[in-house]
């Protein structure tokens, strides 16, 4: 009699259901959602206190965003500049730091000891809440803050009004963003390290590489996975950089707007008008920015590591 067999397949599919399933419900529906509102005019008009719409307008949503206003500036653009300055501020120093410092945790020559408790020390800032850090620096960097109360020495004329200095205020926030995430950072980065073969280090030391040589030529090069996604994931928090400029400046992304943000500019249209045709334009746009740079971030760092092609050497054909 043949035996029946029983197969385990279908379990496989059973236990990664739910995550495809909030995957449909709470990311890919509301992204197309998203899209499908950015083709309509649907916003409240406060005249007539009635909602108008949803009428469709194809992509005008997306040619009022890039319409230059009176003064010839097209907000759009400025908002993402405003957006790629801070998070670049923020993200290098981020990326340099947290790399040195994994190299530092992670190196068997200094064996560092206390490893746990630095780990624990860096990691922290990353379980505050943003709007908790954006209230304890703007209170530190206020006028009447103890940072003006130690520049001016109780002198009203030689207070320094960080907040309304475009450079300042925007080095702050990149800060901000730099201290929370960095322990993150540090953490990943270790981790490649550490998942790296040391025979293949141990190899070009004993060859007479020097710990420089090894670090560009076989650490750096191991890393570039760590490294893509280490990048691509602070490119898009960056680009949803809401909270600490939110706090900051009240949402009005001053001094003159240079600390607008598009998630603030986003924000803009969900207040009174509650334009959601618009909200879905920028929406879409920031989708479609971040998509273009973190594709090209994966470029540039995956080909940075491949090897070149060796060059064919003609064979002599013997007689």
């Amino acid at each position: 009699m043949k035996r029946k067999s029983i197969s385990y397949a279908k379990w496989g599919y059973i236990f990664i259901a739910p995550f495809f399933i909030v995957f449909l419900v709470c990311t890919f529906y509301p992204l197309l959602s998203t899209f499908y509102n950015s083709l309509f005019e649907n916003y409240f008009d406060a005249g007539s206190f009635s909602q108008v719409g949803p009428n469709f307008v194809g992509l005008d949503n997306f040619k009022k965003l890039f319409t230059a206003d009176s003064k010839g500036n097209i907000d759009i653009l400025t908002y993402t500049a405003n957006t790629m300055i801070m998070w670049i501020v923020g993200a290098i120093p981020q990326l340099i730091f947290s790399l040195l410092l994994a190299v530092i945790f992670t190196s068997t020559s200094l064996n560092i000891k206390g490893q746990t408790f630095f780990k624990t020390v860096i990691y922290l800032p990353n379980l505050i809440m943003a709007a908790a850090f954006a209230m304890l620096f703007f209170t530190l960097f206020s006028n009447v803050g103890p940072i003006n109360q130690i520049i001016s020495g109780g002198d009203a004329d030689r207070v320094v009004d960080f907040f309304n200095n475009v450079g300042t205020a925007r080095g702050i926030i990149a800060f901000i963003n730099f201290l929370m995430w960095f322990g993150n950072t540090t953490i990943m980065l270790m981790a490649g390290i550490m998942g790296i073969d040391q025979s293949l280090l141990e190899a070009a030391a004993i060859d007479g590489a020097t710990s420089g040589q090894v670090f560009r030529k076989i650490t750096l090069p191991l890393l570039s996975p760590i490294l893509v996604y280490v990048v691509i994931t602070s490119l898009i928090g960056g680009f949803q950089m809401y909270d600490v400029p939110q706090v900051i400046t009240s949402g009005l992304g001053n001094p003159n707007r240079s600390t607008m943000t598009l998630v603030m500019y986003l924000n803009r249209f969900l207040g009174t008008t509650k334009n959601y045709g618009m909200a879905g334009a920028v929406s879409v746009l920031v989708f479609i920015i971040t998509g273009i740079l973190s594709f090209a971030v994966y470029r540039s760092i995956i080909s940075g590591r491949s090897d070149p092609k060796p060059k064919k050497s003609k064979s002599k054909g013997v007689l």
